[in-house]
């Protein structure tokens, strides 16, 4: 049953006008007594003793009257109350809301351990939880509390289970090698080259003992005739997975593992396609898939061209990796780069629009529509669209989720039941948990169930508000004010959506990517009636695309692109800095319990969600930003000298990391080193005498810079540069696998490029009390090793060993020949 505002229509088999939620309440039992009401009394006893009008209560009689009601409280009723509101919660269903709640918090235990569990053990929990549930089915409080037991440990063995079925052959160390495969997809990316993703088929020269068995290159330029499924050959660099470039940041060893990529790389020539052979029947399937979004991506940027084209390919078959990057940036500063990724929105969109076509032509049909269902018909018609739209854009996690969401929300309206209710939602959460474990840590789930979550249960509450208001017909009025009142009320509910799922999603986006959209809500506002058009369009066109007819409506989404782009690009242009820092993890998961509370609690329950959200702001600074970041592989070294400066000791050094660490440090500015030759007296000075935050100071292999608090920092190529330095530094950084601490100084902190092979990045506190404490450190990745992080001992930089020299050919000279 549905009510108004849930999806219901009248005559269609639901109760029109009553709240879903109002249908649940206690009913009274068949002896209990009649309720007596009040008798009616003249008006002129209750008028005031002196015969005058009502005045209003003062502020201090109103108070007063507050403390004596709320004295009047005691712990026994105050405890029978909240036995009756869970009782009422339970009635209502909250019990299976709560199963995907705890499914994720046995998922997310499972991730945060610091070593990789047996599959026994969750197997037996799993079963004594099973067990102790049925027991305990007498006892109502035990039985509940078991059940939740049961499912954290399911939610436990489901994410165990994935990574036991996923053991993605892993890529230990750097190596050149021959490598044979067969394409799986390929895209061409913004910078001119092209991005390959293939199945490893044999290596040669040398052979690989333990070859991963997908890998993604990149190549400057391939064969006119390669295409998904062709056979290749390429002499190619492969270079392991690496991991976080800092504690708690995304772990690209982690995404490869579960992706299945097990090394990635480049061409060190253009490849070569060779003779085709006979491929499994789903290989061939995936391929003849992946040649229809091929040339469904290059017909549509043909028609468009430009940025407008690659934006229309993404939206249309997902192949995004050509937008321009200047484009991107500027989405992510406003807070619209979801429109670039196929999710919920697209699959909503195009679910919309199918659904809305159809109606409106069964409407031509009246006396058909009369007779038919023709709003499950519809329904039908928009879950395969969808399905079809999951195929073409590539079945990527985002779509997958966003799929199982509307393919639950649609097959309801299939069995008229409501489609948008927080049960649907939580079948939804179910399957994804269930399908995809690891998903669960990732922002793209939390960020899109939370603001799903939020509007629901805003939805919820907004349709129960309005159920119980008795209003009467509005008057009629002109076109020009009706056409006015709607327009103001869809921009006004644009805006309220915007506002209830960037608030959900706000911290959400803080801990994963340390930055905030200031002008996000302008941008949704200005940006999504034009999306909006833009999917209809796009829906238009791959629908006339087969008959040729569909020029026309990508002209137009062409020109609503460039619209958009316009938007995104001035307003990105006015948008202040939007990073904010590093924020607590306590923080997170306090706003978390407060947002399930919240949205998913009927009654005076969800005030609990109030201190958990108080507690979530309070904690959010609770965390302590590193004093200096050091990547994995000891290139490159940074550290916040004030002013919003970073320093680095590399004038060249890897954007995505700096970029990564700007925002964490809220950085704005990056100094790069100042070099000098040998024998320049410039530098010859004294370390000590080095002001507080002066940036990196390079010469003969030996890099020296002073942090703000005083602390001495050091990079050395080698343990011979780096042993002067262990007179005066902190921290002493060797970008030397075979090297080991020079100093026999326990107060500074020696650092090798052998310790963060096998650890990874690295982040160091100082302690600015004490001027001889040794600096902390805190790796990346703690051993023992997870699987995604099996391969990093297997490193030659790992065992301690030089990089890998491929042996000089020898030079044959010839004799000269006889006259």
């Amino acid at each position: 049953m549905a009510g108004r505002g849930r999806g219901a229509e009248e005559g269609e088999g639901t109760t029109a006008g009553v709240s879903e939620r109002l249908l649940f309440v206690d009913m009274l039992p068949a002896d209990a007594a009649p309720v007596s009401l009040p008798e009616p009394r003249p008006a002129k006893e209750i008028l005031p003793p002196d015969g005058g009008g009502f005045r209003p209560a003062s502020p201090t009689a109103t108070i007063t009257r507050l403390r004596r009601q709320l004295g009047r409280v005691s712990w026994p009723a105050f405890h029978r109350s909240i036995g009756n509101a869970a009782t009422t919660e339970l009635d209502r269903g909250i019990g299976f809301l709560l199963v995907p709640v705890f499914l994720a918090a046995g998922v997310i235990f499972y991730f945060s351990l610091n070593a990789e569990p047996d599959l026994y053990r969750p197997l037996a929990a799993v079963a004594l939880m099973a067990v102790c549930a049925l027991v305990s089915r007498s006892r109502p409080r035990t039985h509940l509390l078991f059940m939740a037991a049961f499912f954290c440990a399911l939610g436990f063995l489901a994410a165990k289970v994935e990574t036991w079925r996923a053991a993605t052959p892993m890529l230990g160390s750097e190596i050149q090698t021959r490598l044979t495969g067969r394409l799986v997809s390929l895209e061409e990316m913004e910078n001119g080259r092209v991005r390959l993703t293939i199945d490893v088929i044999s290596t040669a020269h040398p052979k690989l003992r333990y070859a991963p068995e997908r890998v993604r290159l990149s190549a400057r330029k391939v064969p006119a005739d390669m295409t998904a499924g062709s056979l290749l050959t390429g002499y190619a660099r492969l270079l392991q997975p690496t991991g976080p470039v800092r504690s708690d940041s995304y772990d690209f060893s982690f995404d490869s593992y579960f992706s299945g990529i097990g090394a990635s790389g480049f061409f060190l020539g253009n490849p070569k396609t060779i003779a085709s052979e006979e491929a499994p029947a789903t290989a061939r399937l995936a391929s003849a898939i992946e040649k229809a979004r091929e040339s469904i991506a290059d017909h549509i940027r043909g028609l468009v061209g430009g940025p407008e084209g690659e934006i229309a390919a993404a939206l249309i078959v997902g192949v995004r990796a050509g937008i321009p990057d200047e484009i991107n940036e500027a989405m992510r500063r406003t807070g619209i780069y979801h429109i670039i990724s196929i999710s919920g929105l697209h699959m909503a969109l195009v679910a919309g629009t199918i659904m809305l076509l159809l109606r409106g032509a069964f409407a031509l049909f009246p006396d058909f529509a009369s007779r038919r269902p023709v709003k499950k018909y519809a329904a039908a018609a928009a879950l395969v669209s969808i399905a079809a739209y999951l195929v073409f854009s590539g079945i990527v996690v985002a779509a997958e989720r966003s799929f199982i969401m509307l393919a639950v929300m649609l097959v309801a309206v299939l069995f008229d039941r409501a489609a948008l209710t927080m049960r649907n939602l939580a079948i939804s959460a179910i399957a994804v948990i269930l399908v995809s474990p690891h998903e669960v840590v990732g922002p793209s789930f939390q960020m899109s169930f939370a603001a799903t979550a939020a509007l629901v249960g805003a939805y919820a509450g907004w349709s129960d508000y309005r159920a119980d208001r008795t209003t009467a017909p509005p008057p009629k009025r002109s076109f020009l004010h009706f056409a006015s009142r709607k327009l103001v009320m869809g921009m006004g509910g644009l805006a309220m959506t915007s506002i209830i799922a960037g608030s959900a999603t706000a911290l959400f986006a803080i801990w994963h990517f340390q930055r905030v959209s200031p002008l996000s809500l302008l941008a949704n506002l200005a940006v999504m009636p034009i999306v909006s058009v833009v999917m209809f369009l796009g829906v238009a066109s791959a629908l006339t695309m087969p008959f040729g007819l569909d020029w026309p409506f990508l002209y137009l989404m062409g020109k609503g692109l460039t619209a958009m782009i316009a938007i995104s690009g001035w307003i990105s242009e006015r948008s202040p800095v939007d990073a904010v820092g590093l924020i607590s993890i306590q923080s997170v998961l306090f706003v978390t319990i407060a947002l399930v509370i919240a949205t998913m609690a009927t009654t005076w329950l969800r005030l609990a969600a109030i201190p958990f959200a108080l507690a979530g702001l309070l904690t959010v600074s609770n965390t302590r930003t590193p004093d200096v970041l050091i990547s994995e592989d000891a290139h490159l070294v940074a550290m916040p000298i004030g002013g919003g400066e970073l320093a680095v000791n590399r004038a060249r050094s890897n954007e995505f990391t700096t970029d990564n660490w700007k925002r964490a440090l809220v950085a704005e500015t990056i100094v790069e080193p100042e070099t000098f030759e040998t024998g320049d007296a410039r530098f010859d000075i004294d370390p000590l005498d080095l002001p507080p935050g002066s940036p990196f100071y390079c010469r003969d292999g030996l890099c020296l810079a002073r942090h703000p608090s005083g602390a001495i920092v050091a990079l050395a190529e080698n343990r011979k540069t780096a042993r002067p330095a262990c007179a005066f530094a902190d921290l002493i950084v060797i970008d030397d696998a075979t090297a080991y601490s020079p100093c026999w100084n326990s107060l500074a902190l020696v650092v090798t490029k052998r310790q963060l092979a096998r650890s990874g990045s690295a982040a160091v506190f100082f302690d600015p009390q004490s001027a001889t404490a040794q600096a902390t450190i805190r790796y990346a990745v703690e051993k023992p090793y997870r699987p995604w992080h099996e391969q990093r001992k297997y490193s030659r930089e790992a065992r301690g060993l030089p990089p890998y020299q491929r042996p000089e050919r020898p030079v044959v000279k010839l004799a000269p020949s006889a006259q």
